[in-house]
């Protein structure tokens, strides 16, 4: 039996953060070499942090980020570390350092360069084209990265078709929900199709709107998980392989051997120097079992608010407490992210506040332990309008007056931020941001929008879930019994503005998500009234999206860079 024990560093980088981003692989180094492993692979772009957008247009990060390679390479003494970085040739391209006992041994460059969804590779780097493999004393490894594995017949057939028993695939492949099941089956689909082992390392965390949930792979050849890394923490990830066992498979496929005198591999071999193997002590059982569903949103939405907070540099977030369901669920996400510490819940009561939503909101913050503020808006609404009765004469209150109440509080909310540098959170979730059931500088104001891709009725699910973990109401039943309110006007719920939200996220979702038009929603069943105003709603209000902050993207399709509807659009489904 030949068993070569490699290791998958999940690491946590920065963008930007060179240094910190190097001191985390070479710590994920020695921590491979302490347990034995021949191989080492971390993240796409782990050395520079991912998407470095347009920094990529910076010659110094270009070529700090070579120096940072540098660094890395003298640390690799005694095994092999696979490194995403940016390499810089006549242009620059998305590659792979092959690091060997000390030195630079190679470099891989990334051939399929994503330019859909939250993607846009085509506008910084240019493509490679050669497959290489390495020789490493018996043993035949590939090296690839991210989107170059999801093709059927790409760089991984190409070097398993050359004699790769192990290919490597490094990648930073962004989180939303179900992905992580549909990603595994494509990795174990390529492994036992190509008849190889895959080793697939994937970043965690946070970065601007993106989440990354890690979830590294192992995959032996018959496509069989061996191993498993956590989702949305930090993680190594080691285990021993039997290539003996990938030749053996291969000496039965007939179909395999077909495929590589048809297809004659140009792929370049690259030998390494062989190295002692290294003391391999036995490793501790592992068994990580994916997380649930409506687990591994919530997980999601916490990470990528502790990592947008605190890689800003802020320490303390406030949140304006409305007593209703989105504002809990955001808190209590808070409160898990930062720690209670760390969290101010504010309630701003207006003349239409009810008795219930006020207790609930003072609830809430004794049943996480938060600091809570009470600052009444009435006399300021009163004050704005007197302020306003001359222009207003004579005419009737509407949203106008709602409005109001919601600048009232978002402005204290960005008083209580300036003054003591607290990060203010926004509560609005996705179906009413899809629709423009909010208001620009009023519950729109703040620095992160934590539900902002989570529609209304997945907060009550995810809700229910916070209840279920803490073992108790953390989030008062009786937010859930209510009916959903603005609370700025008298008897108000949003259901005198919108429709039935179950409905209402059946419709966004097939518009927004699926692309579907006004005729395949209502061929769907949905009533044709309905679908033709939630489409205008949506059409009409990305203006009130372009001008809100950004928040955590936890759905296939989220608004940002997922979406790019123009703003100036007479464009009308009929």
């Amino acid at each position: 039996m030949r068993l070569f024990r490699v290791a998958l560093a999940q690491i946590n980088p920065t963008v930007g953060d060179l240094e910190g981003n190097v001191r985390k692989i070479v710590d994920g180094i020695d921590r491979a070499r302490r347990l034995g492993a021949r191989l080492v692979a971390f993240p796409e772009l782990a050395v520079t942090g991912y998407p470095p957008e347009d920094l990529l247009f910076k010659s110094a990060f270009i070529e700090a980020n070579l120096r940072a390679v540098q660094d890395v390479a003298a640390a690799s003494r005694g095994l092999t570390a696979v490194v995403g970085f940016v390499d810089k040739r006549d242009d620059i391209l998305n590659a792979a350092a092959i690091l060997h006992d000390g030195a630079l041994a190679a470099v891989y460059h990334k051939q399929y360069l994503p330019n859909y969804g939250v993607f846009d590779e085509n506008r910084y780097f240019q493509a490679g084209r050669e497959a290489p493999v390495f020789a490493l004393g018996e043993t035949c490894l590939g090296v690839n990265i991210c989107e170059d594995i999801w093709y059927p017949t790409g760089p991984t057939t190409r070097q398993a078709l050359a004699g790769a028993e192990l290919v490597v695939s490094i990648n930073s492949s962004p989180y939303h929900a179900g992905k992580a099941l549909f990603r595994e089956r494509m990795v174990a689909t390529r492994a036992a199709d190509d008849v190889v082992c895959v080793a697939f390392v994937n970043t965690v965390g946070g970065q601007d709107e993106l989440v990354f949930d890690g979830g590294s792979l192992i995959v032996n050849e018959r496509g069989e998980v061996v191993a498993r890394g956590r989702q949305f923490v930090e993680d190594l990830v080691v285990a021993d392989l039997d290539l003996d066992a990938v030749f053996h498979a291969r000496l039965h496929d007939s179909r395999r051997r077909k495929e590589k005198r048809e297809r004659a591999s140009d792929a370049t071999r690259v030998t390494l120097a062989p190295l002692p193997a290294p003391p391999a002590p036995p490793l501790d059982p592992r068994d990580v079992v994916p997380l649930a569903p409506v687990d591994e949103i919530l997980q999601a939405l916490v990470l990528g608010t502790r990592d947008y907070v605190q890689k800003n540099g802020f320490r303390r977030v406030v949140i304006g407490l409305s007593g209703g369901i989105d504002s809990a669920l955001v808190a209590t996400i808070a409160v898990e992210a930062l720690g209670r510490e760390n969290v101010t819940g504010v309630t701003m009561p207006s003349p239409y506040s009810s008795a219930g939503t006020r207790r609930d909101a003072r609830r809430l913050a004794k049943n996480l332990g938060i600091e809570f503020l009470t600052l009444p808006i009435t006399p300021v609404f009163r004050a704005f309008l007197r302020a306003l009765a001359g222009p207003f004469k004579g005419l009737k209150e509407d949203v106008t007056e709602e409005n109001i109440q919601a600048r009232i509080r978002g402005t204290l909310l960005m008083a209580l931020s300036n003054k003591f540098g607290w990060l203010v959170l926004t509560t609005g979730n996705k179906s009413e941001i899809a629709v423009g059931y909010s208001t620009l500088y009023g519950d729109m104001a703040g620095g992160f929008a934590v539900i902002k891709d989570v529609p209304k009725t997945l907060v009550y699910e995810v809700a229910r879930h916070v209840n279920a973990r803490a073992g108790r109401p953390l989030i008062p039943e009786s937010v859930f019994e209510r009916p959903p309110s603005a609370e700025l006007r008298p008897d108000q719920t949003d259901q005198d503005s919108l429709p039935p939200y179950p409905e209402l996220d059946a419709i966004l979702e097939a518009y927004v998500e699926e692309d579907r038009g006004v005729a395949d929603l209502v061929a769907r069943g949905f009533p044709e009234e309905t679908v033709r105003r939630v489409v205008r709603m949506v059409d009409g209000n990305e203006y009130k999206r372009r001008q809100g902050p950004i928040g955590v993207k936890i759905t296939p399709r989220a608004f940002g860079r997922d979406w790019r509807l123009p703003i100036v659009n007479r464009f009308r489904d009929r």
